[in-house]
């Protein structure tokens, strides 16, 4: 009599990876998650690691999560895995203070993020 297990929000051909609480600005991270849209997963892993930006790491890391969980979970091949979604939502923002002069302060905005990516199986076009 327990509750029934919801159903599975992806379909069968996807997978996906969620980072959470990345100490980056979620506009930032937008620009590194754009770089690897509708790529195929070898080619955005390529791009993650050469890309100069800091936070590409952290990326490139939820990548491979998702090609893990593709590869192990769901039993997906994963030369024909394509980055079908690559998203970013916010978290908390800590809020610091700077003292300025005249006995005045400025406000500090810390940011995190959020990224999650979703890999799906494609078949390969002849």
């Amino acid at each position: 009599m327990g509750k029934a297990a919801t159903p599975r929000a992806l379909s069968d051909n996807e997978a996906k990876a969620i980072a959470r609480m990345l100490r980056v600005s979620p506009q930032k991270l937008n620009l590194v998650a754009g770089l690897i849209r509708g790529k195929k997963v070898s080619t955005a892993l390529a791009d993650l690691e050469f890309s100069r930006k800091r936070i590409a790491r952290d990326v490139k890391k939820c990548l491979e999560s998702a090609i893990a969980n593709a590869e192990n979970n769901h039993n997906l091949d994963v030369d024909d895995l394509v980055v079908s979604q690559a998203f970013v939502g916010k978290a908390l923002v800590m809020k610091r203070f700077h003292a300025r002069a005249r006995g005045r302060g400025a406000r500090i905005m810390k940011p995190f993020s959020n990224l999650t990516i979703v890999v799906r199986e494609v078949a390969e076009q002849a």
